[in-house]
């Protein structure tokens, strides 16, 4: 048989992957963040778990190595989270993990700004690094801020800033 068509080795894993790339940024995270990020470490940590003890080969050749990759990133992300305190944040002013209601000519929004993990566009929860998370940050209730965005600028008004609930798109 042609060398090509065996096995170098039985064990049946695969090569390690690359690492997925991690943000330079602080890794500020809302307490629902790093629960979530939590609770997706424990999922990959208990599917790894099956995985190795698995003796189906072709699954672990397929499985293992983008998830043990998976581990590792969501095993740094946990490791340098910074948990930040909502109800230490300045009520009247918009900073991390706020719900701010916005007013535009194109009606009235509620964004969340939150942290890069965390960042939904569909549930209007915005990275604190995005562009309009940009434009709000300090604002205060009544302010008129310009947010820059790729359609064309748009000036917005901050009429709510809350840090407790859930965002509703």
């Amino acid at each position: 048989m042609s060398r090509a068509f065996t096995k170098e080795s039985d064990d049946g894993d695969a090569p390690a992957l690359p690492d997925l790339p991690l943000s330079g940024h602080p890794n500020y995270v809302t307490p629902r963040g790093l629960a979530h990020l939590c609770a997706r470490l424990q999922e990959a940590t208990a599917r790894h778990h099956v995985l190795k003890a698995s003796n189906d080969t072709l699954a672990r050749q397929n499985e293992l190595a983008p998830l043990e990759r998976e581990l590792r990133w969501l095993n740094a992300r946990v490791n340098s989270a910074i948990e930040v305190d909502l109800l230490s944040q300045p009520q009247e002013r918009v900073a991390f993990g706020a719900i701010v209601t916005l007013d535009s000519v194109e009606g009235e929004q509620r964004y969340n700004i939150v942290g890069e993990d965390e960042a939904e566009a569909e549930q209007h929860r915005v990275s604190y690094l995005s562009p309009l998370a940009q434009a709000l940050l300090g604002a205060r209730i009544g302010d008129e801020v310009n947010w820059k965005r790729p359609a064309g600028d748009l000036l917005i008004e901050v009429i709510a800033i809350d840090y407790d609930g859930e965002t509703q798109p």
